[in-house]
């Protein structure tokens, strides 16, 4: 009578645990693809950093460029930092 119940509460115990580890894998697993979504997002976004910091350098080049060509033939221009003029609209 003794070993029926102390098996028995085994058995429960066991049963009871194997409902946890399958509910863990569970849990893993979607904690796993939360990862990769995350770390696509990350990949994602480096690469649009990685191709806005490319626009950024070749619109400043072409800045450079633009204003070395207006130096030699000698348009007179003026450089405006908006940054700057807080009060003044240079939009227009």
């Amino acid at each position: 009578m003794i070993k029926r119940k102390l098996c028995r509460e085994y058995i429960e115990e066991i049963e009871r645990l194997e409902r946890s580890i399958v509910e863990l894998e569970g849990q893993i697993n979607e904690l796993k693809m939360q990862l990769r979504l995350k770390v696509d997002e990350a990949n994602s976004l480096a690469i649009e950093n990685t191709s806005l910091r490319h626009k950024l350098d070749l619109i400043k080049k072409r800045e450079k460029y633009l204003i070395e060509l207006l130096r030699k033939f000698g348009i007179p221009f003026v450089i405006i930092n908006e940054d700057e003029f807080e009060d003044v609209d240079v939009s227009k």
